[in-house]
């Protein structure tokens, strides 16, 4: 299966330099380039690619904005935000309108790819440090006013496997921590995704900390 994926970035040279990195893997296809939020929202309705990877500062319309708009429908592409060491506070905003991970601008370009490819096939990537770190700090910055949401008609099994995975465990290390198979915690994961509604992992960690089953650390 190839990954079709949009390039959203305000500088030519980022978007040349993943383009060329890019163009000897043959499962990662580039449909389209965009220099700004809203010429990233138009292509994503023109080419409907499966990953947009999305700077988030950008002139006129930013990458978050642009990102609320192409995750809002139910088959919209994925977004995976282009971020810095200094871009936190976009960030937060950037996973409250639906964005799936984070791709840091220098890491290396395997770790890029499989960050497209985790994203492409429903997770949500949140097993780098810096990630994990971003998530804490994010759940610690809940919106003013925003009313806490309740968790009904989910197991005492999967309430602790949502915990853990707010906590950033992968399913490997909640396994251990449970006592259980791989395969158990997965399919816990996938039927909270189904009761909850939640689009991916990130999700699931955001609904977790809005609803107090993880207390962000202080």
């Amino acid at each position: 299966m190839t990954v079709r994926i949009v390039l959203a970035d305000d500088q030519p040279l980022v978007r040349a330099g993943l383009r060329v990195l890019m163009a000897d893997t043959p499962d990662i296809d580039v449909v389209g380039e965009a220099g700004t939020g809203a010429e990233a929202v138009r292509l994503a309705g023109d080419v409907h690619p499966d990953v947009v990877v999305m700077d988030i500062r950008m002139p006129g319309m930013d990458g978050i904005e642009a990102t609320r708009l192409i995750t809002a429908g139910s088959d919209a592409a994925r977004v995976l935000v282009l971020t810095t060491f200094d871009d936190d506070d976009y960030v937060y905003g950037a996973l409250r309108a639906g964005a799936s991970g984070f791709l840091v601008k220098d890491m290396a370009l395997e770790d890029i790819l499989a960050a497209i490819r985790v994203v492409a096939a429903g997770d949500g990537l949140i097993a780098p440090s810096v990630t994990r770190r971003l998530i804490e700090e994010f759940a610690a910055r809940p919106e003013p006013a925003r009313p806490p949401r309740s968790v009904e008609g989910i197991t005492g099994r999967e309430r602790e496997v949502m915990t853990l995975v707010g906590r950033g465990l992968s399913n490997s290390e909640i396994a251990s921590h449970l006592c259980i198979s791989v395969a158990t915690v997965k399919a816990h994961v996938a039927r909270l995704f189904t009761k909850l509604g939640a689009r991916d992992r990130v999700h699931l960690v955001i609904i977790a900390y809005e609803t107090g089953m993880v207390a962000p650390p202080r």
